[in-house]
């Protein structure tokens, strides 16, 4: 008769106490995949490790905002290194070579800020003003300066998708490259080529040159016509004393294109004429 023991079958060791889970088992449990288990436990495979791993959340870094303008700001006050400086007071008067200490002082007596407008110069200029309306006034005169002055960009005119273009369609777009050029922006101008037309491609230098002689009182060749694959490109600058002196022509021939009013004689009212006789 057997024991219970021989009946019950040989005993196995598990993991963590698992009845399921032997230690020699290829299966894995949480404790198993995790990555701060002891080395020679239960074999980790690496699909468990990744599900694992993205259960974890990630930390992201802070976006902050460069703070250009904050770092281009004068120095003020107690910030101002240099001593002495020459000093302008209030009343934009020059006061003259005063240490920085003095100044800083005379600027506290009227409630106002010490600013340092000139740092290159020796020595430095300061002035005694409202620091925040100087900042908004400085802004104000930046973004004037930026709506005023345009950024040149590369403009593209393509004379078509092959060689077969109609005349009226190429002046429409030389119209239209005139019109970049004039508002100060460089012209590439592309000549695609199909199929056989690759076979004359001076048919494309030659439609380059009209173009080139056609645009020549506002602009000038910055880098002449040639082929890269299928395309012909040449790029055209504005020139800007060619385009002064187109620009003074045409407002020198304004006044005189417009012409002089003219009066019918059947709008003069002849009751008008009849009194002017009576009274006579």
């Amino acid at each position: 008769m057997t024991s219970s023991d021989s009946r019950s079958g040989p005993k196995h060791d598990h993991v963590d106490g698992h009845p399921c889970l032997p230690l020699n088992s290829t299966a894995t449990s949480h404790h198993a995949t995790s990555p701060f288990a002891s080395p020679g436990t239960v074999p980790v495979d690496a699909k468990s490790v990744r599900r694992l791993r993205g259960a974890f959340a990630i930390a992201r870094r802070r976006y902050f905002r460069p703070q250009d303008a904050v770092r281009n700001l004068p120095r003020t006050n107690e910030h101002i290194r240099k001593s002495p400086v020459r000093l302008i007071d209030e009343n934009e008067n020059m006061i003259g070579i005063v240490k920085t200490e003095d100044a800083l002082a005379r600027a506290r007596e009227v409630d106002l800020d010490l600013v340092e407008v000139s740092p290159d110069s020796d020595p430095p200029v300061c002035r005694i003003l409202d620091f925040g309306k100087y900042r908004y006034e400085q802004s104000k005169k930046e973004k004037a300066n930026r709506a005023r002055s345009k950024t040149a960009e590369m403009k593209e005119v393509r004379l078509g998708r092959s060689m077969k273009i109609d005349p009226h369609d190429i002046e429409i777009r030389l119209n239209q490259a005139r019109k970049f050029l004039m508002e100060g922006h460089k012209v590439q101008i592309v000549q695609n080529f199909r199929g056989r037309e690759m076979l004359h491609r001076e048919r494309g230098h030659e439609r380059m040159k009209h173009v080139t002689e056609t645009l020549e009182d506002i602009s000038k060749v910055e880098t002449p016509a040639r082929m890269a694959g299928r395309r012909m490109t040449m790029i055209l600058a504005p020139d800007k004393s060619k385009i002064s002196r187109v620009k003074q022509q045409a407002a020198a021939q304004k006044p005189a294109d417009e012409p002089a009013p003219v009066v019918e004689e059947s709008a003069i009212d002849p009751g008008t004429e009849q009194g002017d006789s009576s009274n006579e």
